[in-house]
């Protein structure tokens, strides 16, 4: 079972916060309305397909909040199957193998707790470190 893939959940944040946001474009608007050729002003055409790239840029944003969501949860669901089973993680350059005992969330990525055979407790394991879920 492959599971690195939701490893990355927040990373669509992250890459976000380098944008323009929807406040600078307005911004933007109204400092080319104030600053306008009162002979030549905007075309009523060019204005409101800047209003409509504007309702596009708020779309993309909120369904990006929701899809960032939906990676959560499906993360979050998958961590809590993996409770009382066995798996096999790479730590590092070390391959352990043992049973689930605990999930965390830190920022809401899971980190995985086992409990190998001869009952030593890691702890901090990624979804992206599980190698083979028995």
């Amino acid at each position: 079972m492959e599971v690195s893939s939701i490893a990355n959940a927040s990373t669509t944040e992250a890459q976000s916060s380098n944008s323009i946001g929807q406040e600078d474009l307005f911004k933007i608007l109204l400092a080319q309305l104030q600053y306008q050729d009162p002979l030549e002003p905007i075309d009523n055409q060019e204005f409101i397909a800047q209003l409509a790239q504007f309702t596009d840029l708020e779309q993309s944003r909120t369904l990006n909040e929701k899809v960032d969501q939906l990676l959560i949860s499906q993360s979050v669901n998958q961590s809590v199957t993996l409770l009382g089973r066995n798996i096999q993680a790479q730590l590092e350059s070390v391959t352990e193998v043992g049973q689930v005992t605990a999930i965390a969330f830190e920022e809401g990525s899971p980190r995985i707790t086992i409990q190998t055979a001869d009952s030593r407790v890691i702890s901090d394991i990624s979804l992206s470190q599980i190698q083979i879920i028995n």
